[in-house]
């Protein structure tokens, strides 16, 4: 049974997308390393990069040229420094010069050599790349088929086709479903950060797990201070003007008179969820959890737990972020976290499922009560289309993700409030996300071919 590190759904990268500008520059460096150790690798004369499907569709406005050209360059999004891109990208389109190694440069034309106009996907997946190393006569040399699954995740074609099964390793607590996590849980009576725990103490130390979250939750942290700081527009075509730092000065300003209103800490929420995602939209670094479409779900609710909230344990920020990563890894073991294979509900509705589960621990909730947040978090998202206007991460994510957030506190309020019995367990519900998805027009998949992308006119 192959099993998914939470270190794999939490990772560190750069916006605006997960599956769009992160998959595909770990794609383009794979090509990248494959072309240095290739006994062909003198005869290449070009390189090429066709995208299709979604890649295509909403390519440019997510970023996915750029971060081909960028894994090309031999850039992974974890490391690369987001303010130098631009000049990165300069230098190339004035010189054209692509160095595949420092012994061995080609003639790269960034507009000609990342093909983004070929809108019908491949078989496997709606992200999919082909990239091609010709010789002079345009002839190709070595050949790589790469699909960008979600959350950062890619696969060749080959690994697809033929997947391989994961070495063996001897977790403590082996689960497929959620039934079996709450059930080890119950018969283990522990937490379900403590399953988790246990689990990712099998791949590296305890204490290096813990190094690990509290590393992210400062990632997060820092990419929403940015968002709180920064001004000006979003880039892309539709102005968009950055809200959270006026957001910000308008709630400090009204201090106390807040207090009169018992939902003004919902305005600090939303707040939060806007800095982080116009941070991702402007492609900051970012974390996917589990992709930077949904990335401001997880900072913003654990921000509200950790300043409004109390818990009974001595560790709840690396107790929340275990327990997010344990549901995380069933939606990608049992459906999607692609918004292009299922819509925004993979996105937006996992990232609420998940944030839901781990404020309810957070909180000491049992494990039935942490099951049935994390089942409200994604059943009213059930449905929920990928539409983004103008190809861009902005409208309507950003907002998405602040009227996520706080369904999330709703979702571990209802469970909290209840025993954990339930009528539909989120296996059910899961199962029919990945349904709801598969019966989805295409249009509404990350196409900006449905939905508000048609409809709200792009001046």
């Amino acid at each position: 049974m192959n099993h998914y590190s939470i270190f794999e759904l939490f990772n560190i990268g750069i916006g605006p997308s997960s599956s769009h500008t992160v998959g595909p520059m770990r794609a383009a460096y794979k090509f990248l390393n494959h072309l240095r150790q290739s006994p062909k690798l003198h005869q290449i004369d070009r390189i090429l990069c066709l995208c299709y499907g979604s890649l295509a569709a909403t390519g440019q406005g997510h970023g996915t040229d750029t971060a081909i050209i960028m894994g090309l360059l031999g850039e992974l999004p974890e490391v690369v420094d987001p303010h130098q891109i631009p000049n990165r990208l300069a230098a190339l389109s004035r010189d054209e010069i692509l160095n595949i190694t420092p012994e061995k440069s080609i003639h790269f034309i960034p507009s000609r050599d990342v093909d983004l106009t070929h809108f019908n996907a491949l078989p496997l997946h709606p992200n999919g790349m082909h990239f091609m190393a010709l010789n002079a006569q345009e002839n190709p040399l070595e050949e790589m088929v790469i699909y960008s699954t979600g959350g950062g995740f890619i696969s060749t074609e080959e690994e697809l086709l033929h997947p391989k099964q994961s070495p063996s390793t001897p977790y403590p607590y082996l689960y497929s479903s959620a039934d079996e996590l709450v059930q080890m849980a119950k018969d283990n009576r522990v937490s379900i950060s403590d399953i988790v725990l246990a689990n990712e103490s099998v791949i590296q130390p305890e204490s290096q797990v813990r190094k690990q979250l509290n590393h992210i939750w400062d990632v997060m942290q820092q990419c929403m201070r940015n968002g709180l700081n920064a001004q000006g527009l979003l880039p892309g075509p539709l102005q968009i003007p950055r809200r959270a730092r006026s957001m910000r000065k308008n709630l400090l300003i009204r201090g106390e008179a807040q207090l009169r209103d018992p939902l003004s800490i919902l305005d600090w929420v939303n707040l939060y969820a806007i800095a982080v995602n116009e941070e991702n939209a402007a492609g900051g670094r970012i974390v996917t959890a589990p992709t930077n479409g949904a990335s401001g779900i997880i900072p913003a609710v654990l921000t509200y737990a950790t300043k409004f909230c109390t818990s009974p344990y001595p560790d709840p920020v690396e107790r929340f972020l275990l327990t997010a990563g344990g549901i995380a890894i069933l939606y990608k073991k049992n459906a999607s976290i692609s918004g292009a294979d299922v819509g925004c509900q993979g996105e937006v509705g996992v990232a609420c499922s998940m944030a839901a589960a781990a404020l309810t621990e957070y909180l000491g909730g049992t494990p039935e009560q942490i099951e049935n947040a994390a089942e409200i978090g994604i059943e009213h998202n059930l449905g929920l289309t990928c539409d983004p206007v103008g190809g861009l991460v902005q409208i309507p994510c950003i907002e998405r993700n602040a009227i996520a957030s706080v369904k999330a506190l709703n979702a571990a309020r209802i469970a909290l409030r209840g025993s954990g019995q339930h009528f539909v367990h989120l296996d059910k519900a899961i199962s029919t996300m990945l349904d709801t998805g598969r019966d989805m027009q295409s249009k509404y998949k990350e196409t900006a071919q449905g939905g508000l992308a048609v409809n709200v006119v792009n001046c």
